[in-house]
């Protein structure tokens, strides 16, 4: 019986520490979002730092990669589940991401509230969406859903030039409010196009996991090195692949930022450019084993759902106990009456310097690695369907 579900648990080994780092970065950015001093953006070259900068823009990879890597870890599903099979997962699972995105995430992380005035659809509800849409994709070839996929991706920006305010339009492409009344507003953050597109695209990656080892590396050397030679010759034209342009900034470094600095609502060609050819080079990288210093991010991406369902909530309750440590109550972090409270209404002088939002960042990972690497075990040595979810 243990070698039965053992060998049920085989997994690629690439995939999960690919996955496991952009989950740790991911945290980072959630921890500046808590920590963080408001107001100030990030990516905006005529107003930041070079290390908050950069701080942001390491995780753009995020979220790219775990759209990407969920459409690949679908197609091999299929090693154990006919197509029907995978589509009903694919479906109840995309069911269950936004049900978690307008639950349990919105009250028990991100807010820490059931008031509803304020919800904005993240990134389980895309994510749930793209799983849903996957789940009737799965019928078709694999390269057909692959260039399904690639074709998104490259023509979305097309539909820039598109403006509406109608919810569906806001839905599908255009982040915007699809509900604002007073005392309650529904913003979409993440528009399904073309985090969908990215998703098929995955699917079809999943294949060349089917290769032997050095084919494998040999496929995707190339395509990584293409994505990024694409991505500087089209941001370099300047003409089409993000709605905002770069242009020259007070000084060459800052004009560098603006080259960078490319439109994540919703991901522009150039953005998943930017994001998905240095992560294809990352899983040529590791594909031949997992570096020793990277095991902890090994263990982190068998189990990313587990991992972003603490996190969020964890970042919140030492942002309270901060809170209430340095002004003597923390009703503020139970509050978000409108879009700019989100996710804290920021008390007077709230906001802590890169530093000490690093540090916070480094104890929440430290925090929540034993409770990965139980979680993982406990994924390894059962095969209940719950699980599954998780």
């Amino acid at each position: 019986m243990t070698e039965a579900i053992t060998s049920k648990r085989v997994r690629i080994e690439s995939i999960d520490v690919v996955r496991g780092v952009i989950m740790i970065f991911m945290a980072l950015d959630h921890t500046r979002d808590f920590f963080g001093v408001p107001g100030v953006s990030p990516t905006d070259p005529a107003t930041t730092t070079f290390p908050l900068f950069f701080t942001r823009w390491i995780t753009h990879f995020c979220a790219p990669v775990f759209f990407l890597l969920t459409g690949t870890g679908a197609y091999l599903s299929l090693r154990k589940k006919s197509k029907g099979e995978l589509s009903r997962f694919l479906f109840t699972r995309g069911l269950w991401l936004i049900f978690l995105e307008l639950t349990v995430t919105r009250c028990l992380g991100w807010q820490f509230n059931f008031d509803y005035h304020v919800t904005l659809l993240l990134v389980l509800w895309a994510l749930g969406w793209a799983m849903i849409v996957l789940s009737a994709l799965v019928y078709l070839p694999a390269a057909v859903v692959a260039t399904f996929g690639a074709v998104m991706i490259a023509s979305h920006n097309l539909l820039d030039s598109v403006q509406s305010s109608n919810p569906l339009w806001s839905i599908l492409h255009s982040p915007n409010f699809i509900v604002n009344h007073p005392g309650r507003i529904v913003f979409v953050t993440y528009a399904l196009i073309p985090w969908v597109g990215v998703t098929a695209a995955g699917y079809g990656l999943g294949q060349i996991y089917r290769w032997p080892s050095e084919r494998r590396k040999a496929f995707l050397l190339p395509l990584g090195i293409g994505l990024v030679v694409a991505f500087f010759i089209l941001r370099g034209v300047n003409i089409y692949g993000d709605p905002s342009r770069w242009n020259t900034q007070r000084s060459a470094a800052f004009t560098v930022l603006s080259f960078l600095n490319t439109t994540k609502y919703p991901p522009s060609l150039l953005y998943l450019l930017m994001t998905l050819g240095p992560a294809m080079l990352f899983l040529w990288a590791v594909d031949a084993g997992t570096p020793g210093w990277l095991r902890p991010a090994l263990t982190i991406g068998k189990v990313p759902m587990f991992y972003y369902l603490l996190h969020i909530p964890l970042i919140h309750l030492i942002a309270v106990g901060v809170c209430y440590a340095r002004y003597g109550q923390a009703h503020w972090m139970f509050e978000s009456p409108g879009l700019g409270e989100f996710p804290i209404t920021p008390p007077p002088g709230w906001g802590y310097s890169l530093p000490i939002v690093y540090l916070v960042w480094a104890g929440v990972v430290l925090t929540l690695y034993p409770l990965c690497l139980w979680f993982a075990g406990l994924k390894q040595r059962r095969s209940d369907a719950w699980l599954s979810y998780f």
